[in-house]
């Protein structure tokens, strides 16, 4: 099957086996894993920070940052479709107490004004407080759209007048980099905490790195361990990483040309699905509401193929490029797609 469900579903490769299986490793819950204490250390300086913090999940990476900025019963807003309030299962609310409230994008896209219109920091005795504000770069459900550069320094320099904090769900990072040529420092600085992920396009199996002051970090290894993620010889899973961030960076503009392309191809069979002047990165958003076929029955159809896609709404699929996609699989699905759509477009 051609998987293009998510990125997270790349395999490590051999030569990256090979490497985990030369990790030095220790009981990092003593501090003691010589490996991921030195991808922390520089994961972090690639960003700017003081210090990082091995994390299992993207979600918990999140999760342990924003609980550093956000006190129980204060406030954290966001996009509408961000990750955090629409993927982590309220997750925010459950461990931490934390309440939100979210600015609608079209695409996920950064409009600093948006988010500063509803900001209320200093709310008082009755009403919640402002306290964080979280960006996604790139935005997943917005279909990997890349944020202006110039909105985020708007955004910092505002919200710092108003004493509110930035986090940035970086999960996707790498490809914002690649895709813009933004500097990944120019990127953190703009940040207090940042969470960032190794196993969807770096391809490492498992693992993402929460970035900021070493008093954070200490305070969200405390939580950390109080969720249950304290983990014992983990430099094979840092190992990992290590490769993917020697070996894997550069060579994600090859999935942002195939997701292009995919993009291109859609749009000549159905115009309205997609504009492929808006994918930038590795996914393809395509919006069938001009189609006489749900995301699940062309889910169905594409799986039928060989295709394997997301289905995240009634009208909404998803597919998403990776490594272990290559451009034999990308003649595969050029054929396939469109051929469903037009005949999905003639019964419409």
């Amino acid at each position: 099957m051609i998987d293009l469900r998510s990125d997270t579903v790349t395999k490590p490769t051999t030569a990256m086996r090979e490497f985990m299986a030369k990790a030095e490793v220790g009981d990092d819950v003593y501090g003691d894993d010589p490996t991921v204490n030195a991808l922390e250390s520089r994961v972090a300086k690639m960003f700017g920070k003081e210090a990082g913090l091995f994390a299992p999940t993207g979600s918990l990476a999140n999760q342990l940052a924003i609980r550093t900025l956000v006190a129980p019963g204060e406030e954290l807003i966001t996009e509408t479709n961000s990750h955090i309030v629409r993927a982590e299962l309220g997750a925010g609310a459950v461990f931490s107490g934390i309440t939100t409230r979210t600015w609608p994008a079209i695409n996920g896209i950064l409009r600093a004004d948006d988010a500063l219109e509803i900001a209320k920091p200093d709310s008082g005795p009755y009403l919640v407080s402002t306290t964080a504000i979280a960006v996604e770069n790139t935005h997943n459900f917005g279909g990997g759209s890349v944020q202006d550069i110039n909105e985020i320094a708007k955004l910092r320099a505002e919200s710092a007048k108003l004493g509110i904090a930035l986090h940035l769900d970086g999960a996707r990072i790498w490809n914002a980099h690649v895709a813009s040529g933004v500097g990944l420092s120019e990127y953190g600085k703009h940040f207090d905490t940042i969470s960032v992920c190794l196993s969807k396009g770096l391809g490492a199996p498992v693992g993402s790195i929460m970035l900021s002051t070493s008093d954070r970090i200490a305070k969200a290894r405390v939580w950390r361990k109080r969720y249950g993620a304290g983990m014992r010889q983990i430099g094979i899973l840092a190992a990992a990483a290590d490769f993917a961030l020697d070996n894997n960076i550069e060579r994600l503009a090859q999935d942002h040309a195939r997701a292009k392309a995919i993009a291109k191809i859609c749009h000549e069979a159905a115009p309205k699905t997609v504009d492929p002047t808006e994918v930038e990165t590795n996914i393809v958003a395509l919006d069938l509401t001009s189609l006489n076929i749900s995301a699940s029955e062309l889910n169905l159809q594409l799986k039928s193929e060989g295709i394997l896609a997301s289905a995240l709404g009634p009208n909404f699929l998803r597919l998403v490029t990776h490594l272990d996609f290559n451009d034999n699989d990308l003649d595969q699905v050029t054929a396939v797609l469109p051929k469903l759509l037009k005949r999905a477009l003639v019964a419409k």
